[in-house]
C-alpha cells in the first residue's frame, strides 16, 4: 500500500468521524438518545478522560484540570509517534496489512485529538441545550476539549436470574461502552494487528548460505 492510499483511508475516517461528532453536538442535548434498533442506540455523551472515561486525577494526586492537560499532551505525542511509524513502514514498503492497520489507528487517534484540542474553543455547553458551533461563549479553552461519543450497542439488556449468587435480580447489560468512529478505527486497526499478525509482520525468509 502506498502513501496516497494510506492518506485516503486517514482522510475518509477523519471526515466521517468529525461529521458525525459535529452533527451530534449540534443536534443532541448531552445525555439524549435515539433508538435505531433495540440493540443499537445513538447516545450522546462527552468523555473528558482516557478509555472508559478514566481520568488521570482519579489515579494520580493532581487536579482534574492538570490531568486533562497532561492527557491531551500525551495524546499529541502519541499521534506524532504513530505518524512516524506509519511513514517509516510505508517508506520500507511493509506489508499492506500493517500499513492498513496503522493508518486506521493513526486516523482514530487524530480524530479524538481534534476533539481534545479544539472542541473546547469551538462549541458552547451541551448540558441542557444543543451546542452551537463557533460559539462566542465556548465551554472551554485550547487543549481542554471533551471527546464526543455516540455509538451505543446494548446487545444484551436483561436481569440476572435469581439463582445466581450475589448477582440474582440485578441488571446486566452487554455491551455498555459508548464510543465513536475514531474509537472504532483504532479498535479495528489493533484487531487487524492481533488477528492477522503473521500477515502484518511476515518473517523474511533466510537465504540458504
Amino acid at each position: 500500500m502506498n502513501l496516497k492510499k494510506s492518506l485516503l483511508i486517514i482522510i475518509l475516517v477523519l471526515v466521517i468521524d468529525q461529521i458525525s461528532k459535529i452533527y451530534i453536538k449540534t443536534n443532541f442535548v448531552l445525555g439524549e438518545s435515539h433508538e435505531v434498533f433495540s440493540w443499537f442506540k445513538i447516545l450522546f455523551i462527552e468523555n473528558e478522560g482516557a478509555a472508559w472515561g478514566t481520568k488521570l486525577s482519579d489515579i494520580l494526586p493532581i487536579s482534574e484540570s492538570a490531568g486533562k492537560l497532561v492527557l491531551t499532551v500525551f495524546r499529541i505525542f502519541a499521534v506524532f509517534g504513530i505518524a512516524y511509524w506509519l511513514w517509516d513502514i510505508i517508506k520500507k514498503q511493509s506489508s499492506r496489512t500493517l500499513i492498513l492497520a496503522v493508518s486506521l489507528i493513526f486516523a482514530g487517534a487524530l480524530g479524538n485529538i481534534i476533539d481534545s484540542v479544539f472542541y473546547g474553543t469551538l462549541f458552547d455547553e451541551s448540558n441542557g441545550q444543543v451546542a452551537t458551533l463557533f460559539s462566542k461563549e465556548p465551554y472551554g479553552k485550547l487543549f481542554y476539549g471533551k471527546v464526543v461519543d455516540m455509538l451505543y450497542f446494548p446487545l444484551i439488556d436483561t436481569t440476572w436470574p435469581d439463582w445466581v449468587p450475589s448477582l440474582g435480580g440485578k441488571s446486566f447489560r452487554f455491551f455498555e461502552p459508548v464510543f465513536n468512529i475514531a474509537d472504532t478505527a483504532i479498535s479495528t486497526g489493533v484487531g487487524i494487528l492481533i488477528v492477522f499478525n503473521k500477515k502484518a509482520f511476515p518473517k523474511k525468509e533466510e537465504e540458504a548460505s
